[in-house]
């Protein structure tokens, strides 16, 4: 029995995921829990990265993938709410299901904003270049657009504050209804 659960906090930049996340792990109801910037493990590699949104990094997005899922189910195993908050589309999700198979609780919640929101937050980020930035949210916002049967997992974030945003993600946590398995 796992006696932590693994959140996944996700979508495009500029949809406030890594503020929510943040808010989210502090203000877990869990005794002790951790925010897991998956960024910081691209931040890892050396030599030989690729800009994860890049192609030709599907393979080195897949070793950093199953990197911090075997960290997150480390905390979890420990008695940690861990909240990870990264682009984690469905298609990196078979690690995440295969661990929710393992018995682990995973949750999916993916953040959505319109996209003219989405660029004017990210035309902000001090993260990259403003140029940089919008170039990422074109590149990225149409992969979280249609996500099928994940669509139920989305949390539309367009014209909501933090709080309003972590307020939903805390009900989504409490009825249980975005875990994945």
């Amino acid at each position: 029995m796992k006696t932590g659960r693994i959140v996944i906090i996700t979508g495009s930049p500029g949809t406030g995921k890594t503020a929510a996340a943040a808010k989210t792990a502090r203000e877990s109801d869990f005794e002790k829990s951790v925010h897991m910037h998956t960024d910081d493990f691209y931040r890892c590699l050396s030599k030989g990265a690729v800009p994860p949104h890049l192609p030709g990094s599907e393979e080195q997005n897949l070793v950093v993938i199953e990197a911090f899922l075997e960290a997150a189910k480390r905390y979890a195993r420990g008695g940690y709410d861990v909240i990870v908050d990264g682009v984690v589309g469905p298609w990196f999700l078979a690690p995440f299901l295969r661990a929710a198979q393992e018995g682990y609780e995973v949750h999916y919640i993916v953040l959505r904003a319109a996209k003219a929101e989405t660029l004017r937050r990210a035309a902000g980020r001090a993260k990259l270049s403003r140029e940089e930035n919008l170039a990422l949210v074109e590149a990225m916002w149409g992969q979280f657009a249609d996500l099928c049967s994940y669509e139920p997992h989305v949390i539309d974030t367009t014209g909501q504050t933090l709080e309003q945003t972590v307020s939903q993600v805390k009900s989504c946590l409490k009825e249980r209804k975005n875990l994945l398995g």
